[in-house]
């Protein structure tokens, strides 16, 4: 993302201000979205038993979640459950394979509640997050303002997030992107995280991609960007 000023500034000061100078203005470079394995936490937000029947292409959103938990295991990642009101609308699905985490309790949209940010505190505070799950257009945009706001890097699995209507989904996937989001695909983050095949865990990584994901429905997106 570009930032532009109208400016007319001394160039030696550039070079530790993030500032490009482009004849009368100024170009602020934003980051391009370089994942790394440090300083990174994988947030799963709200993957529960009873959105399976109404969440638009639930088990393919489920099954490439589950996939970027595995990778992001292997790679020294940690994650981050929870679960909306789960009283009522039950426990996270047992085929995103994470049983073994806490699931945090919530009622707020966002996914940072006062016990997930103690949980970003101990991990250090990340600065990039991935982040996975439901709903679109609730859930997942206001936790990717939170973290905007915390000024963390946001990566948004698109093929690993959904919404009851494909409409809301896409327009929510839109309106992130337009706050500075970054949008990527399950296969897309797994390979970003490697960037080797003389990665030590490429080969773990590479089992995971064995089968291209199937069509989320994200291909009618691209008209808009």
């Amino acid at each position: 993302m570009l930032n532009v000023q109208l400016s007319s500034p001394n160039t030696s000061d550039l070079s530790s201000s993030g500032l490009l100078p482009c004849g009368k203005l100024v170009v602020s470079m934003g980051s391009i979205g370089r994942l790394s394995t440090k300083g990174t936490v994988l947030l799963l937000c709200d993957m529960q038993e009873k959105f399976r029947p109404t969440i638009f292409q639930f088990t393919n959103i489920v099954n490439n979640a589950a996939r970027v938990l595995q990778a992001c295991r292997t790679l020294g990642i940690p994650p981050i459950v929870t679960e909306q009101y789960p009283k009522g609308l039950g426990a996270t699905v047992p085929e995103l394979g994470a049983s073994d985490l806490k699931a945090h309790a919530k009622t707020k949209f966002s996914m940072l509640t006062e016990d997930v940010q103690s949980e970003l505190k101990r991990l250090g505070e990340p600065k990039q997050a991935i982040l996975c799950g439901i709903e679109a257009q609730a859930c997942i945009a206001c936790t990717t303002f939170d973290l905007l706001d915390r000024g963390v890097e946001v990566h948004i699995v698109a093929d690993a997030v959904s919404s009851r209507s494909q409409t809301d989904r896409l327009f929510a996937l839109s309106r992130l992107k337009q706050s500075g989001a970054f949008l990527t695909t399950t296969e897309g983050l797994l390979l970003q995280l490697v960037q080797d095949a003389k990665h030590p865990n490429f080969k773990e990584i590479q089992k995971l991609l064995a089968h291209p994901s199937p069509d989320t429905g994200l291909l009618s997106f691209f008209s808009s960007l």
